[in-house]
């Protein structure tokens, strides 16, 4: 591992390579945006039941799209080195793709000095364990797979696609 090549290309690594909180103080202030996305899969006879309403934890859509929403806006204090950000919108879109997956996808905004991908990754990873956990009663072979970020807006560094999933 070559530590003075790890220390100029981390942010989150100071001089002497210790972990930090970078300093955002004198960076601009931008809008930003970023989604991210977790497919669910599930048995097809679950995935109906998710649809239908027929679990016996309630609404479990709901339930999965509020525990993202707090995840979000919760991810500073779940990661250590991010900062607690002034989210102005978040949403959390829940789809069944095909009999047996759910893709959920959250996208998070703001204006701000640092970007909003943590943000993102955090409630997209909530709302695919609060899924499990809704269904695990009936289904306890729910995969969370392929969870990943699908874009990310403004900032220093620009406009970013996830080239490796094609359609986003």
């Amino acid at each position: 591992m070559n530590t003075e090549k790890n220390r100029n290309s981390l942010s989150h690594l100071d001089a002497k390579g210790q972990a930090h909180m970078v300093d955002v103080g004198s960076k601009e202030v931008t809008e930003r945006s970023a989604t991210a996305r977790a497919l669910v899969e599930m048995k097809p006879e679950t995935l109906l039941k998710v649809i239908d309403g027929g679990l016996p934890k309630g609404d479990v859509l709901a339930t999965v799209r509020i525990a993202g929403i707090q995840a979000a806006k919760k991810t500073s204090d779940l990661v250590p080195l991010c900062h607690p950000l002034m989210l102005t919108k978040i949403t959390l879109d829940i789809e069944a793709i095909n009999e047996t997956q759910i893709e959920i996808r959250c996208t998070c905004k703001l204006s701000g000095k640092t970007g909003v991908e943590m943000e993102a990754l955090t409630g997209v990873s909530v709302a695919a364990l609060t899924l499990y956990d809704m269904c695990k009663a009936v289904d306890k072979g729910i995969l969370i797979k392929e969870t990943c970020l699908l874009t990310k807006t403004g900032g220093k560094s620009g406009d970013w696609v996830n080239e490796q999933e094609g359609n986003v």
